[in-house]
């Protein structure tokens, strides 16, 4: 499997515009996109049960070892992150239509997501490129670009506490907190994908950032 082919692997299924489509679906109120981007996601689950039939039948018929069986067992979990990617995009743009009208005193609180829906955006591009070029450096510098993302994120949780006390503007609030939630995830899949790049460099398996003992 040559790199250009491993690029494609990854690449083809997160296409990074599928993000930044789902930000701009918010961000306009855009539901026809939105809904675009829902259906597509039925694309980006067909080419991972392919992927993932195709790993398990190497597995089966060719019996890999050592370095090609550390890329197989890095590639299943990898894709896995990028299915999970697509669906967190799907769980944004089916709450737009809850967030179709903007109460006032919001504008704050959107430019937070945008630049979540960017960051998301920045993380998945260098996943794709850290993978396809075997960059540890790059893969590790994941986590730095994960604390932007978290941060904008405990920024949104605060605004969205200071937004309005009617019951229209708590929902819109809710509404933003859980696309905020979703951007932060896509963040932390770019992470694990990173990790899978560490592990097929050096061989050994070790999780960037420990959620259950932080530093």
């Amino acid at each position: 499997m040559n790199s250009t082919g491993r690029g494609q692997c990854l690449g083809g299924l997160t296409r990074s515009e599928f993000t930044d489509r789902t930000i701009e679906a918010v961000e306009n109120r855009d539901m026809e996109l939105a809904q675009h981007v829902i259906s597509d996601d039925d694309m980006i689950d067909s080419l991972y049960l392919e992927v993932h039939q195709g790993l398990i039948t190497l597995l089966a018929t060719q019996s890999p070892v050592a370095t090609d069986l550390r890329l197989i067992s890095a590639l299943l979990h990898v894709i896995k992150n990028v299915e999970r990617m697509g669906d967190q995009c799907v769980n944004i743009c089916k709450l737009a239509p809850l967030a179709d009208s903007i109460p006032p005193g919001s504008e704050e609180l959107m430019t937070r997501i945008s630049r979540m829906g960017r960051q998301a955006h920045v993380q998945v591009r260098q996943a794709q490129l850290a993978f396809a070029e075997r960059d540890e450096a790059s893969a590790q510098d994941l986590v730095r670009q994960d604390d932007l993302i978290d941060r904008l994120n405990r920024e949104c949780f605060s605004i969205a506490l200071e937004i309005g006390d009617s019951e229209e503007c708590r929902e819109w609030a809710m509404t933003m907190l859980l696309s905020a939630r979703a951007l932060e995830r896509i963040g932390d899949n770019a992470v694990d994908v990173g990790e899978q790049v560490a592990f097929i460099v050096t061989g050994l398996f070790r999780e960037f950032e420990d959620a259950s003992h932080p530093v």
